[in-house]
């Protein structure tokens, strides 16, 4: 169970990481941030994180859910928060699952949220790329999507490809 723990809590850390793309650019200024496509990449630290067995059997089952809550950095500065909750959706032999998360992110100039589905497997979540499904604010317009990867159990490295 110690394991699928880990796992699941280095997954969600990278798909949280993933939905925090805005932060860099509302760091910037409001007037920084252009219509059409910008690229920039993030870091996103965890800094709580809980597992719900929703059955209370050991290792992971169908509804278990992770939330997940951090800190968005660009450089040295951080630039905004993030929040997120993952469902098990499938599981399979091996310590194989699926999860769906939703997420959002919260900054100066306003919310983005991503959500989207990836495979966990007993080597880690491999690519996570969520898609991103609008925004409040100065995001109200925002889609694209974003790719994470995992550095450790509490920070992931996003590359965020924001269009608006």
């Amino acid at each position: 169970m110690r394991h699928f723990k880990q796992v699941l809590l280095s997954a969600a850390t990278g798909l949280s990481a993933i939905l925090f793309c805005a932060p860099a650019a509302s760091a910037a200024g409001a007037d920084s941030f252009p219509s059409g496509e910008t690229v920039f990449q993030l870091v996103a630290r965890q800094t709580q994180g809980t597992f719900v067995d929703v059955d209370g059997s050991s290792g992971p089952s169908q509804g278990d859910e992770f939330v997940v809550t951090g800190n968005l950095f660009r450089g040295i500065v951080q630039v905004g928060t993030y929040s997120q909750i993952c469902t098990l959706t499938r599981t399979a032999p091996a310590d194989e699952f699926d999860l769906q998360c939703a997420s959002d992110l919260a900054l100066p100039l306003g919310q983005l949220t991503a959500q989207g589905r990836f495979t966990v497997t007993a080597a880690g979540p491999g690519n996570i790329d969520l898609a991103i499904t609008g925004g409040t604010g100065r995001y109200r317009t925002a889609h694209g999507s974003v790719h994470a990867v995992n550095v450790s159990d509490t920070e992931t490295n996003l590359t965020v490809h924001l269009i608006r």
